[in-house]
C-alpha cells in the first residue's frame, strides 16, 4: 500500500513548482520511496527503494511522463534498497550510494542486521559525497553525508527549494536508530547540527513517517543533550 504526496501548493509554489516530489509508503519497515522529478525537463531520480515499492514508481512514472535517470540511496539498510537490484535492471539506471555503504548494498546483511527476506545485492555505479552537486534536468541535488545511523548514510538537499530528504537521519520528532551494529552515536550529533543550519522553512521528508520541517525540528541542534544518555 502506497501514500502519495505532491508538493506543488502553498505559499512557495514559484519554488517548488520546478520540482515533483511523491512519495510511497511500501515493505514491512513502512519505508518510503521517494520519487523526485524536474517539471520542466521530466527527468526523474528515486531515492530509496523498499521491498513492494517498485509498481507504485513505475506507475508514478509512467501517469507524469516522467523519464528515470538514476537510483539515489540515502544509507544501505535492508529496507531502503530491497527492491533496488530488481529496478535498477528494469530500469536500466545507475545507484549511487555514499562508498562507507556500499559493502552492505553489495550484500545485504554483512552490516549484521538479520534479514527476514531474501534481498538480492547490487553493485553501486557511483559513490556519494558530502558537497557534491547531481544535476536533475534543472533541479540541483545536493549531497550532505550524515553519519550516525550509518556510516555512510546521506540526506539530499534542494537549496532552491528548500526541500531535504532526510534518510534515516531526522524523522518527526525524533532521530534514526543509533543502536545498530554500524551506528557511529558520536557522530549523529554533528550531522543534525549540520542539519540545524538549513534555512527553518525546509520541508523535510524522512525516510520513515510524515514529513516536517527544520523549524519544526527545532531541537536538533541540541540533540546530543537529548539523546546521548540513551546511546
Amino acid at each position: 500500500m502506497g501514500s502519495e504526496v505532491q508538493i506543488l501548493s502553498g505559499a512557495n509554489f514559484q519554488r517548488e513548482a520546478m520540482v515533483i516530489i511523491k512519495v510511497f509508503t511500501a515493505g514491512p519497515a513502512e519505508t518510503n520511496a521517494i520519487l523526485m522529478g524536474c517539471q520542466v525537463t521530466r527527468q526523474a531520480a528515486i531515492i530509496d527503494v523498499p521491498s513492494g515499492s517498485i509498481p507504485l514508481i513505475l506507475k508514478a512514472l509512467e501517469n507524469d511522463a516522467l523519464v528515470p535517470q538514476m537510483i539515489l540511496l540515502t544509507h544501505s539498510h535492508w529496507d531502503h534498497l530491497a527492491d533496488a537490484a530488481e529496478l535498477k535492471r528494469i530500469l536500466g539506471i545507475p545507484v549511487y550510494v555514499h562508498r562507507e555503504d556500499a559493502g552492505n548494498l553489495e550484500k545485504p546483511g554483512s552490516d549484521r542486521l538479520p534479514l527476514f527476506f531474501p534481498i538480492e545485492g547490487v553493485k553501486a555505479d557511483h559513490f556519494l559525497t558530502d558537497g557534491q552537486v547531481i544535476p536533475l534536468g534543472e533541479l540541483k541535488i545536493e549531497v550532505i553525508h550524515t553519519p550516525g545511523h550509518t556510516p555512510g548514510g546521506v540526506c539530499f538537499w534542494l537549496k532552491k527549494e528548500k526541500i531535504l530528504i532526510s534518510g534515516d537521519t531526522l524523522f518527526k520528532g525524533t532521530i534514526g536508530n543509533l543502536s545498530f551494529p554500524t551506528a557511529r552515536p558520536a557522530l549523529m550529533w554533528e550531522s543534525l547540527k549540520k542539519l540545524a543550519e538549513l534555512p527553518p522553512e525546509t520541508r523535510v521528508i524522512p525516510g520513515h513517517g510524515p514529513e516536517t520541517t527544520i523549524q519544526a525540528e527545532s531541537w536538533i541542534a541540541q540533540a546530543k543533550e537529548i539523546f546521548d544518555h540513551e546511546f
